[in-house]
């Protein structure tokens, strides 16, 4: 069984930077895109942002030149560089894991770490 662990989370000021992680264990050969996903208080889940098996990346506009995805060599630890934070990043960030990209934010994700930004 896939899991997946985020770690990493918790406050910044704006314009500041965090790094999340996330630890899949178990890992399925089916899962090949991978990606972050967030939630805030009384809002949809939304795309963060997504790395295909082929190594192609995709962010969403509103984090775009500011977030960086990547991955370990293993290929089973991704991380999330969030830098120039602003209040509207914050919410829960969940590493997802997915069959496809498209797919992400229906596929499997783990419990969810807290980023809060503080102007």
């Amino acid at each position: 069984q896939v899991q997946l662990v985020e770690s990493g989370g918790g406050s910044a000021q704006a314009g500041g930077s965090l790094k999340l992680s996330c630890a899949a264990s178990g890992y399925a050969d089916s899962y090949y895109c991978m990606g972050w996903i967030r939630q805030a208080p009384g809002k949809e889940r939304e795309g963060v942002a997504t790395l295909d098996a082929d190594g192609s990346v995709r962010y969403a506009g509103s984090v775009k030149g500011r977030f960086t995805i990547s991955k370990d060599k293993t290929k089973k630890i991704v991380f999330l560089q969030m830098s120039d934070l602003k209040p509207e990043d914050s919410a829960m960030y969940y590493c997802a894991a997915s069959g496809t990209c498209p797919g992400l934010l229906h596929g499997l994700s783990g419990q969810g770490t807290q980023v809060t930004v503080s102007s």
